[in-house]
């Protein structure tokens, strides 16, 4: 497109002698950048780099214990020849569809070996503090090669996409949302479908990098289709001339593309939609996590400046802390917006970011804590298939990046003003930057897991084909800790329930739920673990229970030490299986 053109021609023009001449200078001084990202991303990691298998992220403990469970998958298939896109050791005896999950194949796979031998604490810290510093560089080098001449706001605009507030936000535990090292290259593939010759080179490769996105984030690749539908949209209202010429081509290039991708994923995302353990919907409603006007000029909790309570106000959680750019970092955007406004390509941006900032909101406007009956424009398209499976607030990662190439575009730009002008631009830009840098994540330290599991002992009680029960039972919440040692054993043996994405009570209700499907038995110990009171119980009832054990093919049932009201519920399953447990390394069993 003709403003992006510009930049490239721009750029090659003034870096290409530089190249040539003073090549190692350049190379070290890129190395260093690269460096520096990783230094940053460990900075950030640092608390769970210290004890990665025994702490978990403060911000999210759920979503850390969620991607335990897709790494000890991927260890399963590479060293057990388990199922590529089903798991059966986890909601035994059913089972869970781990494409209708963030399995995050792309990288639970080849980190089998580091989950095996380490432990898959170390594989999410691994992959976080990655996903981090990867994706600042992959946006390093798209600045820096084609559409910046200054290599210091190629390092601004990249050092934002990488670690602004909003990626240190999904670092609390979303690996698959920091791990966004291909959306450059995504983008730039699409953007270079307009030059004569590359619809078939250029869609073939564009379709691989989508086939592998898949199998790292869906949800980022929606963003990225949704923005570029409104870039294009937006450029080609402002440049029709040139939409005409190159639209032939470009739709063919994403004729390839589209043709490629669904030839590869045909099979993976049938089943995702309609293979055992499919579902649909969220379990909440799509207005139920928005973001909040006011976070726009707020300092994010993880930010050298954040202040916790405000956040708190302002956000659900530590990972859905999607815009606060605080308000220097607000101006400055404004500022490189207005300053790139006679640039075709940096409006139709601005106003992408923009349309996805809107959407962020949600369908009323939600403003320091209350939501207004001011109606917004994605109430029209909130119950749209695909759109429905989103937590809206994430749309906001998306001006935040888009916040980033302004940024870099007018740093490039700004030594064309004058003298004055400069040193203002810098101050503010500092002003803006300084007080986001980030934070050591929060971290605290889970119950060490008791010898009866660490050790293996588990394993004269539980035979092939049988399971061990955890009490409570793996969950999203108040089994947090049986799915921890399930995950953290690799999987090594079957448990009932667990936290993954599935179907709430099949075939008569298939939305999608956090949790697996309710039993009599379950139902009985969560409501004596947080009630603190023993159920009475009859003969028929201890009938029903001992049917659900059955169901889960349960050979041992352990309770786990130290949880809410452990007495009640070691009283519980005594009364239930007529018979006292056994203390065994560290923890009462019940062998059936």
């Amino acid at each position: 497109m003709h403003g992006v053109d510009e930049k490239v021609q721009e750029r090659d023009e003034t870096v290409v002698p530089e190249v040539r001449d003073e090549f190692s200078g350049w190379r070290r001084f890129d190395l260093w950048v690269l460096l520096s990202f990783a230094v940053l991303a460990g900075w950030v990691m640092l608390r769970l780099w210290l004890h990665p298998n025994s702490n978990v992220l403060f911000g999210n403990r759920d979503d850390h214990g969620i991607f335990l469970f897709m790494l000890a998958h991927g260890e399963r298939v590479v060293f057990d020849g388990a199922s590529l896109f089903y798991e059966t050791h986890l909601n035994a005896p059913v089972g869970v569809n781990m494409m209708a999950n963030t399995a995050i194949l792309l990288l639970s796979l080849p980190m089998a070996p580091v989950t095996h031998f380490f432990g898959a604490g170390v594989s999410v810290v691994f992959l976080i503090s990655f996903g981090l510093a990867g994706t600042a560089a992959a946006w390093y080098w798209l600045f820096r090669r084609h559409l910046v001449r200054n290599r210091w706001a190629a390092v601004i605009g990249a050092a934002w996409c990488g670690f602004a507030p909003a990626m240190i936000s999904h670092a609390n535990g979303h690996v698959n949302f920091v791990n966004q090292y291909l959306v450059p290259f995504i983008v730039w593939q699409v953007l270079r479908l307009r030059e004569p010759g590359r619809a078939v080179r250029g869609g073939l490769i564009l379709g691989l990098l989508i086939v592998l996105q898949i199998f790292i984030n869906e949800e980022t690749l929606l963003f990225i289709a949704l923005t570029l539908t409104a870039f294009v949209i937006a450029y080609a209202i402002m440049r029709r001339a040139e939409a005409r010429e190159v639209a032939k081509r470009f739709a063919g290039g994403l004729a390839v593309a589209a043709g490629l991708a669904i030839t590869l994923l045909a099979y993976p995302l049938w089943y995702q939609f309609f293979a055992r353990g499919n579902y649909h919907g969220q379990p909440f409603a799509p207005d139920a996590i928005v973001m909040d006007l006011l976070s726009l000029p707020t300092f994010s909790r993880d930010s050298l400046a954040g202040i916790e309570p405000v956040a708190n106000r302002l956000s659900l959680s530590a990972t859905e802390d999607n815009l606060f750019f605080g308000p220097f970092g607000l101006v400055m955007i404004i500022v490189a917006m207005r300053m790139l406004w006679h640039s075709a390509a940096a409006r139709a941006a601005s106003i992408a970011g923009l349309v996805l900032l809107v959407f962020s909101l949600g369908p009323t406007l939600q403003f320091a804590g209350f939501r207004t009956p001011i109606p917004l424009p994605f109430a029209l398209v909130q119950h749209l298939p695909v759109i429905d499976l989103v937590s809206v607030s994430r749309f906001g990662m998306v001006p935040a990046t888009i916040a980033g190439i302004l940024l870099a575009l007018a740093a490039d730009r700004i030594r064309e003003y004058a003298p004055e002008r400069r040193r203002k631009f810098w101050i503010g830009m500092a002003l803006a930057l300084v007080p986001l840098i980030p934070k050591p994540l929060p971290v605290v330290q889970d119950e060490p897991i008791p010898p009866f599991i660490s050790a293996g002992t588990w394993k004269q009680y539980v035979p092939e084909g049988r399971t061990l029960v955890t009490v409570p039972l793996p969950e999203v919440t108040y089994g947090r800790t049986g799915q921890r040692w399930a995950t953290l054993s690799n999987l090594d043996y079957a448990t009932p329930g667990g936290y993954f994405m599935g179907p709430a009570n099949p075939p008569e209700d298939t939305t999608g739920s956090w949790r697996a499907p309710a039993t009599y038995t379950n139902d009985l110990l969560v409501k004596a673990q947080l009630r603190g009171k023993r159920p009475f119980l009859t003969d028929a009832d201890r009938q029903r229970i001992r049917q659900d054990f059955a169901y889960w093919k349960a050979s041992v049932i352990v309770l786990v030490p130290n949880v809410k009201n452990e007495r009640v519920l070691r009283a519980f399953l005594a009364d239930a299986l007529d018979a006292p447990p056994k203390r065994v390394g560290g923890v009462y069993i019940w062998v059936l």
